[in-house]
């Protein structure tokens, strides 16, 4: 059997490419990113936090890294999108100092981020 078939992106590998892209000192260029809010969300996220990210056709991003201006993830996205908690990670690792709430946006309800926690065991940290 031969074929071609076409598989569209998907949210949960978008949104954390989209945080990692924070630790890239290149331009990046992320294609087959699917078109859907919380990928909206994460894109206005990483502009607040010092990075130009720019959609072209097809959802292909074109991400660049203007220098980290904001070591704080503004409530207001963070409220609505889980994933916004994966910023968290990669300020800590370039900066060592990182303000970012407990997620919100889950219709499921409250889940828990410690996992992401265990994985940030080598720094120490201070939760407040």
């Amino acid at each position: 059997m031969t074929g071609k078939i076409t598989i569209s992106g998907s949210k949960n590998s978008a949104l954390p490419i989209l945080a990692a892209s924070i630790l890239s000192e290149a331009s990046l260029r992320i294609a087959n990113v699917p078109h859907l809010n919380d990928v909206t969300t994460m894109i206005e996220l990483l502009g607040t936090i010092g990075l130009d990210v720019t959609v072209e056709e097809n959802m292909t991003l074109d991400v660049s890294t203007r220098g980290i201006l904001n070591l704080r993830a503004p409530y207001e996205f963070v409220k609505t999108m889980r994933a916004s908690f994966l910023v968290l990670g990669p300020l800590l690792a370039l900066h060592g100092h990182a303000e970012v709430s407990l997620p919100g946006g889950c219709a499921i309800g409250p889940r828990p981020v410690d996992q992401h926690l265990k994985g940030l065991a080598p720094w120490v940290l201070t939760f407040k």
